[in-house]
């Protein structure tokens, strides 16, 4: 039998690499580089839909039998990645062109996408059994003990529960502290105004 040797670890950290580093900085660099002023106001509605996909996407692959089939087929894998990887584009598209329009629909979808990203991570973490072996076998290329995977799929877990809330958390505050600082700029009776 095989050792799993960190497939799944390995696994995930692509994952967070792509999604919650590389995604929102290819936004943010694209953004500098367009020229978008920090006031410009996108069109806030899709911070809905971006969220839900990239929810759906995430949950979607990790159920055991689409893992398997990411590993089954040949293009599987890239395709499970790709996925992934255009959803966190067009969330963190969302979230950072559309703060402005509408920062609590920013800081709503960050705080429901991060609660579901560790719920997954929790799952990993305390199941009591192997939820990847077929996957871990297909990718593999033979059999590999159920125990064996255990202790991976839990470190995979654990490293989502600690990366994932961070990204998150840290948009939030982000978002928060620019929105704070423009509420610092306001003249004081604009602030009575829109509070009366």
């Amino acid at each position: 039998m095989l050792d799993s040797a960190g497939f799944l670890t390995e696994h995930m950290v692509v994952h967070i690499l792509a999604m919650n580093v590389a995604a929102p900085l290819a936004i943010f660099g694209w953004r500098q580089l367009a020229g978008r002023a920090p006031g410009a106001i996108a069109n806030a509605r899709w911070i809905g839909p971006a969220s839900a996909l990239q929810i759906l996407l995430l949950w979607g692959w990790h159920l055991p039998a689409p893992m398997a089939f990411a590993y089954a087929v040949p293009a599987g894998e890239a395709l499970m990645h790709g996925t992934l990887f255009a959803a966190a584009l067009w969330f963190w598209n969302t979230i950072i062109n559309d703060a402005e329009a509408s920062r609590w629909r920013s800081l709503g979808a960050l705080l429901i996408t991060g609660k579901l990203f560790c719920l997954l991570g929790v799952l990993l973490t305390f199941a009591p059994r192997a939820l990847y072996l077929r996957a871990a076998e297909l990718c593999l290329g033979g059999p590999v003990a159920a125990e064996a995977l255990v202790p991976d799929q839990q470190l995979a877990g654990l490293i989502m529960l600690v990366a994932c809330p961070l990204v998150y958390v840290l948009g939030g505050v982000i978002i928060a502290a620019r929105w704070l600082n423009e509420i610092d700029k306001r003249p004081a009776s604009h602030i009575a105004e829109s509070m009366g």
